[in-house]
């Protein structure tokens, strides 16, 4: 099956802060390593600097897709009919919706380094979550993709 393309998608990509303090880390395991020599501080600068980018990498490689009738939220996929209002949460209201009005319940696609993100109910009575968190650096585009995507179905 063929699946259309994705009338929304955004990966979750790290900030370029990360990168720098990827270097960082190498720089630092190559320091501790100095004392053995020349040819191990080389390897810690590159093997750390590799490592803590491989890392920086992965957690930002998360993606938020809406492909066919279907949301795709990291390793979770939703069907649309199964979900209910979407609500843009600025950034004061994200942090509440991470803290204190959290439900341990809810499904969290976090990411502490968007500010912004989209809450979404869930209406399917058969599945316990009430609503997807999700940090979105668009959440205005995401509720109409959804919107649209619901009308389509």
């Amino acid at each position: 099956m063929q699946l259309s393309a994705a009338p929304y998608e955004e990966r979750l990509t790290a900030p370029r802060s990360w990168w720098l303090i990827s270097f960082l880390v190498g720089v630092s395991l190559a320091l501790i390593l100095l004392p053995f020599g020349t040819l191990p501080l080389l390897a810690g600068l590159v093997g750390g600097t590799a490592a803590a980018a491989v890392m920086a990498s992965s957690y930002g490689s998360v993606r938020i897709r809406l492909v066919g009738d279907s949301l795709i939220a990291g390793e979770a996929r939703i069907p649309v009919r199964a979900l209910g209002e979407a609500h843009v949460l600025d950034p004061e209201e994200a942090r509440a919706w991470r803290t204190h009005k959290a439900d341990t319940r809810a499904f969290l696609l976090l990411r502490a380094y968007i500010p912004t993100a989209l809450r979404v109910e869930v209406t399917d009575p058969e599945d316990p979550t009430p609503y997807l968190y999700l940090s979105t650096r668009e959440p205005e585009r995401l509720a109409e993709a959804i919107k649209a995507a619901k009308a389509s179905v």
